[in-house]
C-alpha cells in the first residue's frame, strides 16, 4: 500500500508520548536531578596514543566540594568494558589508545567545580607512535595495540570458484568505494544518573538500548551482583546503534559508590563527538562480472574497516558487511575476504544499517558500471540476477521464502520517477541538472546464528485493572510505544485507556534482547502471539467464574469482558469490535473490577523464545530478511557542485504494517540520515585526532535538506504460511541509499562517484558545467573490456 497519512486513515495512531516530546515536557533520563546530587566529568587523554607513566589526583581530591576521584586503582572488579569483547579499559592504567580514552573521573558539588578538579590531576604521558588508518596497521613493523596485534577481525566467504570464472566474462568492472565515519548525531548525549542504593546497591537511569547487557557489565565492573543494580533506560533521546554500548555508566557508578551519592554525568557534544561511537570506515575493493546476457558469473569483495582503538562490535559489523556484499542477487562464483583493523582512531561500532550500507553502495555501483558497459538497462540487469522466493541466503544456508526481492523491484519499476531514469535535465536557472537514480538492496533482521538472541515478554491484569504488558526494550524514538500499543488493541479489543506499557526497567520487565537488529516490532509481535489467546482464556474464564456467563460467551473488549454480539459470533475480529466508537452496551464486568475480586489470584501469561535462525550451522547468517528498492532524483548545481535529494520513492517488503505512522517515520527518518551518510556528514580525522568536534562543521542535513515528498509503496504482503508477521523497518529505510544517489548525480552529470560523502570538487573542476573527478578504474582487455565509451567516460 501506498503510505502517507491519507491512505492509512482510520489506522494512523498518534504516538503516545509524541505531544510531550514535542512540546518540550518529557523528562528525559539525562533531564533528572534529586537533591544531594554530585556532577561527574571525566578526565580524558590528551594523546592518541601514549604510555601513562603517572597519575597524581592529590591536589583535585584535596579540593573543598570535591566527594570523590577516581582512577584505575578504584575499579573494584574487572577494568574492561565491550558488548561482545571486553578489551577497552574502564579507566587506563599503562597506555591510552584514543584520544576519548578515560583517565580519571571526579564527582564534586557543581559540574564546573569537578571540571576544575579534572585540571588538577597531573597525568604524566609517553607519546607513542600513531597509526591512524588500517592500511598503517596492517604494516609489518606497525606497533601493536593489542597483544593479539592489529587485527580486530577477519572474514572469509568462498562460493564456486571466482578468479577464475572471470575469464567466461564479457564484462568486468573492478573498483574501490571509501564510505565516511559518519556521527549518530543524537539529540540527547550521553549521560545519566547514577543514585547509590542501601545495603550497596545501585540504580542507573542513563539511556542504553540493551538495559540487561549494561546490568551485565555493571556487575563486572563493579564486582557486585547483577540483581543489585537496577537498569532504567528510557525514554532516549535518540541512539541508532551508538548507545548500545557502555559509554559513560561505569564512570557515573562507580563515582556514585564512591561518593555515596546521587551523581549526574552528562557529556557535552564536544565529549560526545570525542568519546562516542561512530559509522565504521570501510574501503570495499570489488570486482565483479557478468557475461553477455548479463548473468552476474563472478564476484570478488575485500573489505577493509577502520574499528578505531576497540573492538565494542566490530566484529559482528564485518561479519555483516561480509554476508551482504552480495545483495539480493544470486552470483555462482563468490569470494568475499573482510579484515577490521584496530587504529588509535575513534571507535567505530554499531550503527543503523550495520556494515550494509557500506558494501551496497559499493556492489550497486558495480551493478551500474556493469550495465552500462553492456549496453542493458540497469533496472534490467537488476531483474535477470535477483534472488527468487525459494532461493537460499547469501551463505547458501536456509532461509525464510519470501517474494521480496521481486516485489520491491516491480514496485519501483511503476513508479513516476523510474521514467525520468538515464535522462539529464537542465534547470531554471540553466546551471542546475537533474537526474534519477535507483538502488535495491535486502537486510537481514536479528543476530544471527549463534548469537545469544533471546525473545519474550509479560502480559497481567494489574492492580490498576489494566491489560500491563511488560519488554525489555527501550523507547528511543522508533516509535515502539505506539506501536506495542497497537498490537494490544487489536489483539484485545480494548481501548487505550485500558494499556499499561511497562519497558525498559530491568526491575520490572522480562529479558527480552536488545532494541537493535531491527527485531523489536517483531519479537513484540511474535511474544503476543504466543501470550495472547492463554492471557485472553484467563481472562475470559475468571469472567464466567464471577457473573456465572458461559466462557464460550464471552470476550475482551473495551473496559472490560464483554458477552459476545452477533458480529461477533458470526466472526468479527476484536479489532473490528475496537474501531466502534459507540458500543452498543457495556461490559458484563469491567477490568477493574475483575482485579479487584481476583487480587489474590492474579492474571499473567510471560512467553520466553529465541528470535529465529537458520537451521544451518554458519555463524552469524540470518534467516529473515527484508528487502527495500528505491528511486531518487537529484539536483545538481553546476556552479558548485553541491547536491540536493529532490524526490523520492521507496518501496519496503517487510510484512503487516502495524503502525503506519511509525513505518512511514522510519523510513523518513532513515532516509534522511543515508542522505547525510551519502552528501555531507563525515568525522574527520587528522593524525587521529577529530578536525569535527561539534555540529558547527559536521554538516547534518536539516528538513530543508530533504525532499518536500517520500512516497512509500509499503509491502505487506507474505507468502502464504508465514508464521513470523511483521518485520522491523528501523534500518532498512537507509542501506540503498546512497548507491540511488549516486546512480542519480551520474544521470545528472555523468560522473560515477566512488566515495561519500559526495565531494563537491570532485563533480566540478572548472565553472559552469565543466564536470570531471572521481574517474573510475574499469579497464581491461578482450573478455574483460568495458564498453569503449563507458571507458573513454571513465577517463575523461
Amino acid at each position: 500500500m501506498l503510505l502517507d497519512k491519507q491512505t492509512a486513515g482510520a489506522r494512523w495512531h498518534t504516538r503516545p508520548d509524541g505531544l510531550d516530546k514535542v512540546a518540550g515536557r518529557l523528562t528525559y533520563l539525562t533531564d533528572m536531578s534529586l537533591t544531594d546530587m554530585a556532577y561527574g566529568a571525566i578526565l580524558r587523554s590528551e594523546h592518541p596514543h601514549a604510555r601513562i607513566l603517572s597519575i597524581d589526583t592529590k591536589r583535585a581530591e584535596q579540593l573543598p566540594g570535591v566527594y570523590a576521584v577516581v582512577t584505575h586503582r578504584d575499579v573494584p572488579g574487572m577494568n574492561l568494558f565491550g558488548i561482545a569483547t571486553p578489551d577497552q579499559p574502564v579507566l587506563c592504567q599503562d597506555r591510552v589508545r584514543y584520544i576519548g580514552d578515560a583517565v580519571a573521573a571526579a564527582a564534586a558539588e557543581s559540574k564546573e567545580l569537578a571540571e576544575y578538579a579534572l585540571s588538577l590531576i597531573n597525568v604524566v604521558y609517553e607519546p607513542l607512535p600513531v597509526i591512524d588508518s588500517p592500511e598503517a596497521g596492517l604494516r609489518p613493523d606497525a606497533p601493536k595495540l593489542h597483544p593479539n596485534g592489529n587485527v580486530l577481525h577477519r572474514t572469509e566467504y568462498k562460493r564456486g570458484r571466482a578468479e577464475d570464472a572471470f575469464a567466461d566474462c564479457a564484462y568486468v568492472t573492478e573498483n574501490s568505494y571509501c564510505t565516511p565515519r559518519q556521527m549518530h548525531a543524537y539529540m540527547e548525549t550521553e549521560g545519566g544518573l547514577f543514585v547509590p542504593e542501601i545495603g550497596g546497591g545501585l540504580t542507573v537511569f542513563a539511556p542504553t538500548q540493551h538495559g540487561y547487557k549494561d546490568r551485565m557489565q555493571l556487575s563486572r565492573i563493579l564486582a557486585i551482583p547483577e540483581s543489585d543494580i537496577r537498569v532504567v533506560s528510557s525514554p532516549i533521546g535518540g541512539s541508532f546503534g551508538g548507545k548500545d554500548e557502555l559509554n559513560v555508566q561505569p564512570y557515573g557508578a562507580l563515582l556514585a559508590l564512591a561518593s555515596g551519592r546521587p551523581v549526574k554525568l552528562h557529556q557535552s557534544r564536544m565529549e560526545s563527538v570525542r568519546a562516542g561511537l561512530k559509522r565504521h570506515p570501510m574501503t570495499v575493493t570489488m570486482r565483479t562480472g557478468i557475461d553477455a546476457n548479463g548473468k552476474l558469473l563472478a564476484h570478488s569483495v575485500r573489505i577493509t574497516a577502520d574499528t578505531g582503538a576497540y573492538a565494542t562490535l566490530g566484529a559482528p559489523v564485518l561479519n555483516f558487511a561480509t554476508e551482504h556484499a552480495q545483495g539480493p542477487y544470486r552470483i555462482p562464483h563468490v569470494s568475499v575476504e573482510g579484515v577490521s583493523v584496530y587504529t588509535n582512531n575513534g571507535v567505530s561500532g554499531e550503527f543503523r544499517g550495520f556494515g550494509g550500507n557500506q558494501v551496497i553502495f559499493a556492489l550497486e555501483g558495480q551493478i551500474d558500471r556493469l550495465a552500462e558497459a553492456a549496453g542493458i538497462d540497469p533496472w534490467e540487469l537488476r531483474s535477470r540476477n535477483l534472488r527468487e522466493s525459494g532461493d537460499p541466503g547469501p551463505f547458501e544456508q536456509r532461509i525464510v521464502p519470501t517474494d521480496g526481492a521481486r516485489q520491491v523491484w516491480a514496485s519501483v519499476a511503476g513508479s513516476r520517477l523510474m521514467g525520468r531514469r538515464g535522462i539529464s535535465r537542465g534547470g531554471n536557472p540553466p546551471w542546475l541538472r537533474y537526474g534519477t537514480g535507483a538502488a535495491i538492496a535486502m537486510h537481514g533482521s536479528g543476530l544471527g546464528y549463534g548469537l545469544p538472541d533471546p525473545a519474550g515478554g509479560r502480559l497481567r491484569l494489574n492492580e490498576h485493572g489494566r491489560i500491563e504488558a511488560s519488554f525489555g526494550y527501550e523507547e528511543f524514538g522508533q516509535g515502539l510505544i505506539a506501536t506495542l500499543e497497537i498490537l494490544l488493541i487489536e489483539r484485545f479489543g480494548c481501548s487505550k485507556s485500558d494499556v499499561d506499557i511497562v519497558i525498559g526497567d530491568t526491575a520490572r520487565v522480562p529479558h527480552s534482547g536488545s532494541s537493535t537488529a531491527s527485531r523489536a516490532t517483531s519479537m513484540m509481535w511474535q511474544a503476543l502471539a504466543r501470550m495472547g489467546p492463554e492471557f485472553s482464556r484467563k481472562l475470559v474464564a475468571a469472567a464466567s467464574g464471577l457473573t456465572g456467563i458461559p466462557a464460550g460467551m464471552l470476550e475482551t473488549g473495551q473496559g472490560g469482558i464483554w458477552r459476545k454480539s452477533a458480529a461477533a459470533a458470526a466472526g468479527e475480529s476484536a479489532a473490528g469490535l475496537a474501531s466502534r466508537t459507540e458500543p452498543a452496551s457495556g461490559p458484563v464486568i469491567s477490568y477493574s473490577e475483575l482485579a479487584e475480586r481476583i487480587a489474590d489470584a492474579p492474571i499473567e501469561c510471560e512467553s520466553a523464545f529465541d528470535f529465529p535462525t537458520t537451521p544451518d550451522e554458519i555463524f552469524g547468517a540470518h534467516y529473515l530478511y527484508t528487502y527495500t528498492a528505491l528511486a531518487v532524483e537529484v539536483e545538481v548545481n553546476l556552479l558548485t557542485g553541491k547536491v540536493r535529494v529532490t524526490d523520492q520513492y521507496h518501496a519496503v517488503a517487510a510484512g503487516p504494517v502495524v503502525n503506519p505512522m511509525g513505518y512511514l517515520g522510519q523510513i523518513e527518518g532513515a532516509s534522511s540520515m543515508a542522505i547525510g551518510f551519502s552528501l555531507t556528514e563525515d568525522a574527520v580525522m587528522k593524525d587521529s585526532r577529530y578536525l569535527t568536534n561539534n555540529f558547527d562543521s559536521y554538516l547534518i542535513p536539516t528538513v530543508k535538506d530533504m525532499p518536500a515528498a517520500l512516497q512509500l509503496d509499503a509491502i505487506d504482503k507474505l507468502p502464504e504460511g508465514d508464521p513470523f508477521g511483521p518485520r522491523g523497518v528501523g534500518e532498512i529505510g537507509t542501506v540503498a541509499v546512497a548507491p540511488a544517489i549516486a546512480a542519480a548525480v551520474h544521470s545528472a552529470v555523468g560522473v560515477r562517484v566512488r566515495k561519500l560523502p559526495i565531494a563537491p570538487g570532485d563533480l566540478i573542476s572548472e565553472p559552469f558545467g565543466w564536470m570531471g573527478g572521481n574517474a573510475d578504474d574499469s579497464t581491461g582487455t578482450g573478455s574483460y573490456a568495458v564498453a569503449e565509451d563507458q571507458r573513454q567516460a571513465d577517463e575523461a
